[in-house]
């Protein structure tokens, strides 16, 4: 009987087709005709765990399908909005991107400049707003690799209030990047992506949909509050239609960034009723945008990505009432203490070009016409900003150049964030839970309640579940690199989340 069952199985495989032998189960689709990344503008990780029992939206629905890091960090300072819009998706530090902050001393021109402004470009949708554009960005992104590859069409398009979150997540080939002009109630964009607005976007523009959402708002207090996130699905869901993204034949990719819970956390602070509003709306939009891509696309064709820019400190006054550390003072102290130590030791003048934040940007050339030694200089103001109050480091930019900063995890998150051409002369951390602002609270430190953010997956390709394992946010840009079998971005610092992947 034996002898018999391997000769019939035998003659079976010999006449069953080629190739049979191979078949598999089916599986997910072998590559999303649809990235998209969503970034929540100032969202604490606790925000998951705090308000997480009243999700019923598209954040329960991520929590539930999706693979959920527990222990997800940004590794340098300063933690704001263009440096972690600038990460996401590049995977590369300020040391290598060049985005070193929101704004920065230009050295060359002398001016102050935003990370996004471009006097080279115009804007478009409405007039005489000023260019931006992402020509300060020195890597690639993820969506740049994906269009250089040219192995098929793609198209990548950034959306968000601001115009930085719009621009540097979409990256330098973009297809475009759109942000909201507050005067107008519009979208815009600028001619760095084409000369002529997108008939799609100025239709969606004088369709006036946002109307139904603001309420009795005007539009700035609208787009710095609840509606502005509803204003950005209803503006993404106009671009995916309007480019049709997820149809083109390739992988296409999305990026779109919530602004107001950003201002909102500014103004009232994470312990607050009204940060806890706009967390609960940001699950109820996420939800009825998620079920847009499942009709238009289904959810099985694409590929979702949820992170924050940075964090956010509790109030001082919040602070106070816990018995725990934290207080305010002003950076107009910091900055008159260093011109006070400067014009006793080298003599009264303007050392003072710019600032960000508290931290000086000195005139170099004023410096060496005095025929002073820069580093001696910037040793001598470091020294009076360390004699204040609940100031816990002060970085010279001179040493930052020579990779001397202490080896911890406050000096490491320092020199991540350092690109010398556009650094300050001096970079000043307080101490936890100190804040520079007169009122509300901010973000910029390198400490964890800045750091400590969001990392979710979601798709067929991902293994979903809560990861407790360490690991950073730049490691975001080479996974999805893996995923769409595209060239790391140029600078991306990264590792490959293997441990999530099907």
């Amino acid at each position: 009987m034996k002898a018999l069952l391997c000769t019939a199985l035998g003659a079976a495989l010999l006449l069953a087709p080629v190739g049979a032998a191979q078949t598999r189960p089916a599986g997910p689709p072998a590559k999303p005709k649809l990235v998209v990344l969503v970034a929540v503008d100032q969202f604490r990780f606790d925000y998951l765990t705090k308000f997480g029992g009243q999700f019923k939206g598209g954040l329960k629905r991520l929590l539930d399908s999706g693979a959920v890091f527990t222990n997800a960090h940004y590794e340098h300072m300063p933690t704001v909005t263009a440096v972690g819009h600038s990460i996401m998706l590049t995977g590369a530090m300020p040391s290598s991107s060049g985005i070193v902050g929101n704004e920065w001393l230009d050295r060359n021109t002398g001016k102050q400049v935003t990370s996004v402004s471009d006097p080279a470009v115009k804007s478009l949708g409405v007039e005489g707003r000023g260019g931006a554009s992402p020509h300060r960005l020195l890597v690639s992104t993820v969506g740049d690799e994906l269009k250089m590859l040219g192995r098929e069409k793609a198209k990548v398009i950034g959306v968000s209030i601001k115009d930085r979150s719009a621009i540097l997540p979409a990256g330098r080939m973009a297809d475009g990047a759109f942000w909201f002009d507050k005067p107008s109630g519009s979208f815009i964009s600028s001619t760095f992506y084409f000369q002529q607005f997108p008939a799609w976007a100025a239709k969606f523009n004088e369709s006036r949909v946002i109307d139904k959402f603001k309420g009795g708002l005007n539009y700035d207090k609208a787009a710095e509050s609840n509606p502005g996130n509803d204003f950005v699905v209803a503006f993404a869901e106009a671009a995916i239609e309007g480019e049709n993204l997820g149809r083109n034949g390739g992988i296409d990719v999305l990026t779109m960034s919530f602004s107001a819970n950003d201002t909102v956390g500014h103004a009232k602070g994470p312990d607050s009723p009204e940060a806890a509003s706009i967390t609960l709306h940001t699950d109820k939009v996420l939800g009825e945008f998620f079920a847009f891509l499942d009709k238009r696309l289904g959810m099985s064709n694409v590929l979702v990505v949820l992170t924050a820019d940075h964090g956010v400190a509790p109030m001082p006054e919040v602070q106070v009432q816990r018995r725990m550390p934290g207080g305010r003072m002003s950076e107009k102290t910091v900055l008159a203490a260093v011109q006070s130590a400067l014009d006793e030791k080298y003599g009264h003048a303007e050392w003072i070009l710019g600032k960000s934040g508290p931290a000086p940007y000195f005139d170099h050339a004023l410096i060496a016409s005095k025929k002073l030694d820069l580093e001696e200089v910037q040793s001598t103001a470091a020294a009076a900003v360390r004699k204040l109050p609940h100031i816990a480091r002060v970085f010279l930019r001179e040493e930052m150049r020579r990779g001397l900063a202490p080896s911890d995890f406050v000096g490491t998150r320092a020199q991540n964030g350092f690109f010398y051409l556009r650094a300050s002369d001096l970079i000043v951390v307080p101490e936890p839970y100190w804040l520079f602002e007169e009122k509300g609270t901010s973000h910029g430190t390198p400490w964890n309640y800045d750091s400590h953010v969001p990392v979710i997956f979601m798709g067929p390709w991902i293994k979903s579940g809560k990861y407790a394992n360490r690991i950073m946010v730049p490691d975001v840009a080479p996974t999805l690199s893996q995923i769409l079998e595209v060239e790391p971005p140029s600078g991306a610092a990264g590792r490959v989340l293997t441990e999530i992947l099907r």
